[in-house]
């Protein structure tokens, strides 16, 4: 039995598109635990790139079984639009499979996700506005509706009629938006339950009788350890789990099934939307900051936005450590900082004169902190052709391993540019 977590170590974007797809090759089945197309893996196949948003990056490989789980809330004409985009270029998508106990997001989630944004203004979260938190707060207080029930048209409209008793009178008297009928939203969900239905499976049941007759599994987690509703920079936080244990819970499966976990970190950080940022990078142009977003090509998988870029913060990738009991950490888009003069590292935050090593369990504090910076020499070569650690520069080899002394865990995988080949395996081995 081969369970593997794949989660973000930061504030999300961290480049686990790609180390999903290199890995999934060994894979058996990939799952999607949690999340909805709030996310956005990003994949060169073929050398064309492909923006993933609910798919699970395994799907680019034959042999997969490709699995949407419990965890997760999904859009159906998202889902749709995106099968017939890989179907178009020859992938296959019909080994796709859908939990049935996944929930759906509904037109009038988007509204309120959107609405409820507008309302906050200046201290509004930063979402999607895809009516991810909608969907998950309807799952919450049993209000939600299932892929299941797409299967049942006289349970989905009866469920559907109790859910907009209450939408239609928060959109209309709250926001001022109009309300739906029972019958215009029927008409185009049950119109894609045709489409979805011979994907829909017991997941749970899939996931584990392949662990048990011995097969890999990789749980493809979304986001980032920071954007973990329990564990992240609350409120600024997504409407799921995407640490490690959102796969045993988002999928179905006994903490024993995993047996390794790869927490992904860029060699520099990254976040979109609102929130505390204590390492980033407000300066002129041509600064580091405008290096990391320019040379990075620094942009939001789903929404186009331009992230905030900062350098690598050891404070928060010790806590996502902790938080997901990562055992390897993978290394993403080094050579972004190949012809920088010096590298900066945050190593702890100060606070009104006191030092934190560790991430303060304070908001108050964690906003206001100030970086602690030690600072390495960079390195001018391009890196981008290394493909063993012994290759890589003197300076390059010397920050890796600077990174894996704060994060008292072992660098296996270090990505030198967003190709599969692009890669250093330095502690991975390929499945026999």
């Amino acid at each position: 039995m081969a369970g593997i977590v794949l989660v973000g170590a930061q504030w999300g974007d961290e480049g686990k598109g790609k180390i999903t797809d290199l890995i999934a090759y060994d894979m058996d089945v990939v799952v999607r635990f949690q999340g909805g197309n709030n996310a956005g893996h990003t994949i060169v196949h073929s050398g064309k790139t492909y923006a993933l948003h609910l798919i699970p990056s395994g799907v680019m490989y034959p042999h997969i079984t490709p699995v949407i789980g419990n965890g997760c809330v999904i859009d159906p004409k998202v889902l749709i639009e995106e099968m017939d985009r890989l179907q178009a270029d020859g992938l296959a998508t019909h080994r796709l499979r859908i939990s049935c106990n996944a929930h759906l997001i509904m037109p009038y989630h988007r509204d309120l996700d959107g609405a409820s944004e507008r309302r906050l203004g200046k201290l509004e979260i930063g979402t999607t506005r895809r009516g991810i938190g909608p969907a998950y707060q309807d799952k919450a207080s049993r209000m939600g509706l299932r892929v299941q029930d797409l299967q049942d048209e006289r349970i989905f409209r009866r469920k559907l009629e109790a859910a907009l008793a209450e939408k239609n009178a928060i959109l209309e008297k709250v926001y001022g938006l109009p309300g739906y009928t029972v019958e215009s939203i029927a008409e185009e969900y049950l119109g894609y339950s045709e489409r979805i239905e011979p994907h829909i499976a017991d997941t749970a049941q899939l996931v584990n009788t392949a662990l048990r007759a011995d097969q890999w599994v990789l749980f493809e987690g979304a986001q980032g350890t920071l954007l973990d509703i329990d564990h992240g920079t609350y409120p600024f936080v997504t409407s799921s789990n995407p640490t490690a244990g959102g796969a045993c819970t988002g999928v179905g499966v006994g903490p024993k099934s995993i047996d390794r976990v790869l927490g992904v970190a860029k060699a520099y950080i990254t976040r979109v939307g609102s929130g505390p940022f204590p390492t980033e990078l407000e300066d002129c142009p041509g600064g580091a900051g405008e290096h990391l977003q320019s040379v990075g090509g620094e942009f939001g998988t789903t929404t186009g936005r331009k992230r905030r870029c900062g350098w690598f913060d050891a404070v928060i990738v010790r806590y996502a450590v902790q938080v997901n009991g990562i055992t390897d950490l993978v290394v993403t888009k080094l050579d972004v900082l190949s012809k920088l003069e010096t590298v900066k590292v945050c190593v702890a935050y100060r606070h009104e004169g006191h030092r934190y090593n560790e991430l303060p369990c304070h908001q108050t504090i964690f906003h206001k902190a100030r970086p602690i910076y030690e600072e390495l020499p960079g390195w001018q070569e391009d890196i981008t052709g290394c493909r063993t650690f012994e290759e890589l520069p003197k300076n390059a080899k010397a920050y890796i391993e600077f990174l894996e002394d704060l994060a008292e865990v072992p660098v296996s995988i270090i990505a030198v540019g967003p190709e599969r080949e692009q890669t250093i395996m330095r502690r991975w081995e390929r499945r026999p």
